[in-house]
């Protein structure tokens, strides 16, 4: 029953938070003026349809989606775009909604939906500074295992709409964003690199950052660096309310993990470390677990959330949480009883359409068996094509929301 459980806790984590369900608190009542609907981010198009359903008169607007997440919306535009390398479809996106935000007259009501996925969505680089260029930034930065936090540190500075610039050109109407975060900590001004959110960080620190990850920039990036259109706004105007967060998911996993029989230790979603060295830490609680009974008896499961990192090496085929379980069952090899999935809850590990993949005490000695040591796929980034390999991947299709990572260790 072990992955039939993980499998329960896992709906559980999607059902906690569905953008249909989420939004509908927040949903406000009809006012003299226009009601603006903007969107960005792999749950727009979902939170857009669930907007327009429940709220009770006229609409406007437009929402911009990773490409197989539309859904159908009767008033409202949707745009489908490259996620996560940024395509034209992105830019012209942004310039959607920058023209409908610049449309907002002062009795008007901007609604903006934000999910993850909203900072390459809504890529807009400034005049002189390529998408390709952007891009490559990105690229680079993640290759060499930056934080979401740092990606987005570039992506604010590095965008007409993003930083804030989004709030500033729906001024002086009222302006309210509805968040669902996939950013460990629900840091509003990384999510979606905060287009309605003020910027605490400066051009300064985007500069360090190129330097410390020793990423070359063009004459014209560092020329625009240099300039005052490169600096953020600290505060916007506009009222912010997160709607469904990583820890929240986590919960509502435990607490079906609790009915099912089984002793929950809840870490939480702020891990960003190491994918690999993250799966040692786990394995070594699992093991703790299992010889000690502290500090919960088994059976039992550890949860997480957060994003792990991944210094990319190989050529491969494989997202963070590929990679977290490949380092989990080279770490579990040859123990009995201990059952792990590891997936991203928007249903894309990295730039794959599989969520994760399944994990278990045989799995390291199956994939030697089958050709393909977990040394050698670890060292080419190839999680996925691992365990396509070994028939253990799981595949969620699009969930039409993002509440960033979910990992589950069963220990019986």
């Amino acid at each position: 029953m072990s992955r039939s459980d993980l499998q329960q806790q896992l709906d559980a984590v999607l059902a906690a938070s569905s953008s249909s369900e989420a939004i509908k608190p927040f949903i406000p009542a009809p006012g003299p003026g226009r009601m603006i609907l903007l969107g960005a981010g792999k749950a727009a198009a979902a939170m857009a349809q669930a907007f327009e359903q429940a709220y009770n008169g006229p609409i406007e607007g437009a929402v911009v989606t990773r490409d197989g997440h539309a859904v159908p919306c009767a008033q409202i535009q949707v745009i489908e775009a490259a996620h996560p390398m940024p395509d034209e479809r992105c830019v012209k996106g942004a310039e959607t909604l920058l023209s409908l935000a610049a449309s907002a007259g002062p009795g008007d009501r901007v609604v903006m939906l934000l999910s993850g996925g909203a900072s390459s969505l809504l890529a807009c680089p400034p005049a002189g500074v390529s998408l390709a260029e952007l891009a490559g930034l990105t690229k680079a930065l993640l290759n060499g295992g930056a934080t979401i936090g740092e990606l987005n540190t570039l992506r604010r500075h590095l965008s007409r709409i993003a930083g804030g610039r989004l709030a500033l050109a729906c001024a002086p109407a009222q302006l309210t964003t509805l968040v669902i975060s996939d950013v460990t900590g629900d840091v509003l001004h990384d999510i979606g690199s905060g287009p309605t959110c003020g910027d605490p960080s400066s051009v300064d620190d985007v500069r360090a950052m190129l330097a410390r990850f020793d990423v070359p920039v063009s004459p014209a990036l560092d020329a625009f660096l240099q300039t005052d259109a490169a600096e953020t706004p600290v505060v916007v105007p506009g009222e912010i309310h997160l709607v469904a967060t990583p820890q929240q998911a986590l919960e509502a996993a435990a607490d079906v993990a609790r009915a099912q029989g089984y002793a929950v230790l809840n870490l939480g979603a702020f891990i960003e470390a190491d994918a690999v060295e993250t799966a040692k830490i786990m394995a070594g609680v699992a093991r703790q677990i299992r010889a000690y009974g502290l500090p919960i008896r088994a059976p039992a499961v550890v949860l997480s959330g957060g994003e792990c990192t991944v210094t990319v090496t190989g050529t491969g085929c494989g997202g963070r949480n590929a990679q977290f379980a490949m380092g989990l069952a080279a770490a579990i090899d040859g123990m009995d009883g201990v059952t792990a999935l590891a997936v991203d809850t928007d249903g894309v590990d990295g730039a794959a359409d599989i969520a994760g993949a399944w994990v278990d005490g045989s799995t390291a000695t199956r994939a030697a068996a089958a050709g393909y040591p977990l040394a050698d796929a670890i060292a080419a980034n190839d999680g996925h094509g691992l365990f396509e390999r070994l028939g253990e991947q799981v595949i969620t299709g699009p969930t039409l929301t993002n509440v960033n990572d979910f990992r589950a260790i069963l220990v019986n």
